[in-house]
C-alpha cells in the first residue's frame, strides 16, 4: 500500500523546531522593553515659564551731532568741531574705550517749496556712543555733553554687566512652574509625578528699557533740553525662561 502524506504533516517538525527558537526569543525581547521602558511606563510633559528681574547697572547713550553750512566741506567741518568738543566732554566722567564715534553722514538739503528743488546747503549728521558703568554720572554726562556739541538724545538703553545671575533665577522658577503644572496634572487622573525623564530650555528674552527723546535739541537751550535726573530711572531688567519638562507617572 502506498502512503500519502500532506504537506502540512510533513512541515510539522520544522515548524515545531521554528516555536521552540522564536518562543524563548519572543520573551526575551519583551524582557528587555519591559527594562528599557518600563513596566505600563507613562509620562507627561508639561512647559514651564519663570520671570526674575534686577535693576540695570549700566547704559549705552547714543547723541547725534547735526551740522548745517552752505558747503559739504563747512558742514562736515563743524560737524568734526562739535563732536570733538561732545566727546572731550563725555571723557571727564567715563574712560576712553566707552567712547566711540560712528560714520560721519553727508548730504545735500534741498528747498521744495513752488514745485522746484533748490539746493539750499548740506546736512552732516554724526552719533556718538558713550557706555556708563555708574549711573550715578548718567544726567551730568548728559546735559555736560549736549552743552559742549550734541543736539540731539537719540536714547539710553539700560543692561546688566552680568545677567548670568538672573537668568538662572529664571530658569529655576522656570522648573518649579513645570513640576507645578505637572502635579496639578497628575492629581486630576489620580497618578503621581515620578522622576524627570527629560528637560530641555526652550528659549529665554530680556528686552531692555529705553529712554528716548526723539525731538531736536537746539544748541541754546542745550541744558534746559536735558531730561532732568528724575527722567534717568531705568526700572528693572525683566528676564523669562521657558523650559519644556517630561516627568514619569507613577
Amino acid at each position: 500500500m502506498t502512503r500519502s502524506f500532506s504537506p502540512l504533516l510533513r512541515a510539522a517538525p520544522v515548524l515545531a523546531l521554528l516555536f521552540m527558537w522564536t518562543a524563548p526569543a519572543s520573551a526575551q525581547l519583551a524582557d528587555e522593553l519591559r527594562t528599557v521602558l518600563g513596566e505600563g511606563s507613562r509620562t507627561v510633559t508639561v512647559g514651564g515659564e519663570g520671570t526674575a528681574r534686577a535693576a540695570p547697572d549700566e547704559a549705552t547713550v547714543r547723541f547725534g551731532v547735526v551740522t548745517e553750512a552752505q558747503t559739504a566741506e563747512a558742514a562736515r567741518q563743524q560737524n568734526a568741531e562739535a563732536s570733538s568738543r561732545a566727546m572731550n566732554a563725555a571723557r571727564e566722567l567715563v574712560d576712553e574705550d566707552q567712547i566711540r564715534l560712528e560714520t560721519l553722514r553727508l548730504q545735500p538739503r534741498y528747498d521744495y517749496s513752488n514745485d522746484e528743488r533748490e539746493l539750499i546747503g548740506y546736512e552732516a549728521e554724526r552719533t556718538a556712543v558713550v557706555e556708563v558703568d555708574d549711573l550715578d554720572v548718567l544726567p551730568r554726562l548728559v546735559a555736560r555733553v549736549v552743552e559742549r556739541g550734541a543736539n540731539r538724545l537719540e536714547g539710553i538703553s539700560y543692561d546688566l554687566s552680568d545677567r548670568a545671575p538672573v537668568r538662572r533665577e529664571a530658569l529655576q522658577e522656570a522648573a518649579r512652574d513645570a513640576r507645578d503644572k505637572a502635579q496639578i496634572l497628575a492629581q486630576s487622573l489620580d497618578v503621581s509625578v515620578g522622576e524627570v525623564v527629560q528637560i530641555s530650555e526652550r528659549d529665554y528674552s530680556s528686552p531692555q528699557p529705553r529712554f528716548r527723546a526723539t525731538a531736536e535739541m537746539a544748541r541754546g537751550d542745550a541744558a534746559q533740553a536735558a531730561p532732568e535726573p528724575d527722567a534717568y530711572a531705568p526700572g528693572e531688567i525683566e528676564v523669562t525662561a521657558n523650559v519644556q519638562v517630561a516627568f514619569a507617572l507613577e
